[in-house]
């Protein structure tokens, strides 16, 4: 689990942040947005609305850097790439008007 901040806001929330989720064995990734001043209660509710309540309980959750939910263990490779990523797509959008 990551985050990304400092985004342009958008949608119904204006969320300006991105927490990037992503299964261990699947590698599928999730996106959720949320703001970027959010407390951790907030954030839990975020994905219990929007992930245990779709997948169920996670077994553990590992954290790099986040403040909200911190973690002594690095980041995994695919998370990094998979924020690389998701920055890239997302300077590139308003180039396309999107």
């Amino acid at each position: 689990m990551d985050s990304v901040t400092a985004l342009t806001p958008g949608g119904d929330r204006i969320c300006n942040a991105c927490l990037v989720l992503i299964d261990r064995y699947s590698k599928n990734p999730m996106f959720l947005p949320f703001h970027k001043d959010d407390t951790s209660m907030d954030t839990a509710i975020i994905i219990w609305n929007k992930v245990i309540s779709h997948t169920g309980s996670f077994q553990n959750i590992i954290s790099d850097r986040d403040p909200k939910l911190t973690s002594a263990l690095w980041p995994n490779r695919h998370t990094v790439r998979m924020i690389q990523t998701l920055e890239d797509m997302i300077r590139r959008f308003p180039a396309y008007g999107l």
